[in-house]
């Protein structure tokens, strides 16, 4: 059984929480009791009797047969909680709505959670409409400019070796080219994804330092097709304008507690 803190893991918890994150990647694919059992390699009865537990509490739901699972409506709740309860995303929203009025581009705020990167709001350009919105969603840190900026605050050990996951032609898939990559973006002092995530955006990030190292950073999103050399200048002008504002910014109500 592991330890975290000296402190012997709760199976049963840690279970659960297995369970909730499963059903949570698998976004609109709902999954099967075998599917689940054998996923987290537990016995079919225990998965059920799980499951059953948590649908009652709303944490899981389940199609009307009763033969599919999915998350659960108190995952929405308490996601929604961690936003609104969280000092910095307080701090930052305003300065995300006047990025996006200077710019006219997508703004994102993002925060390191292991090897992802997780949206924590979202300003969304009028010119291109996302259909699905990213906020509680996550990239792999290598492949964005959110991740890459916060990769880049970080001493080059402590990237994995890799193989990376590639999620377009343009993704980063071994350390070396990352870390060259990397460099680049601290020379620079923000990062830059080539249609690294998504085919035909270009993203610029910069890492928030009012951590160390960094654990949340702003983005600019623009299509290519609009991404001339001059809305790139201006683009690079304001969002250090807005990181500058951003740091300078005095903590919220609640900031003095340093979460980990």
């Amino acid at each position: 059984m592991s330890e975290t803190g000296g402190v012997r893991e709760v199976k049963s918890a840690a279970r659960t929480v297995e369970l909730l994150e499963l059903l949570a990647a698998r976004g609109d694919r709902p999954a099967r009791l075998q599917e689940l059992a054998d996923a987290l390699q537990v016995p079919r009865s225990s998965m059920y009797a799980l499951l059953q537990t948590l649908i009652s509490r709303g944490w899981v739901r389940t199609d009307i047969t009763g033969s599919l699972y999915g998350i659960g409506i108190h995952a929405l709740l308490t996601g929604t909680s961690y936003l609104d309860s969280d000092p910095r995303v307080r701090l930052v929203r305003p300065y995300l709505d006047e990025a996006s009025e200077a710019l006219g581009e997508t703004i994102h705020l993002g925060r390191l959670d292991g090897r992802d990167v997780a949206y924590l709001a979202t300003r969304e350009s009028h010119e291109y409409l996302r259909t699905i919105s990213r906020v509680g969603r996550r990239l792999p840190a290598h492949v964005g400019a959110l991740g890459k900026a916060l990769l880049a605050e970080r001493a080059d050990a402590e990237l994995p070796q890799g193989p990376y996951e590639a999620l377009t032609p343009n993704s980063h898939t071994t350390r070396e080219s990352l870390l060259t990559d990397l460099a680049e973006t601290r020379s620079r002092g923000y990062s830059i994804d080539h249609e690294e995530g998504v085919l035909g955006i270009v993203g610029f990030g910069f890492a928030l330092r009012y951590d160390a190292p960094a654990q949340d950073a702003i983005s600019c999103s623009v299509p290519v097709a609009r991404l001339t050399p001059g809305h790139e200048e201006r683009i690079v002008t304001v969002m250090r304008e807005i990181r500058a504002k951003i740091e300078a910014a005095p903590p919220g109500s609640g900031a003095a507690a340093h979460w980990r």
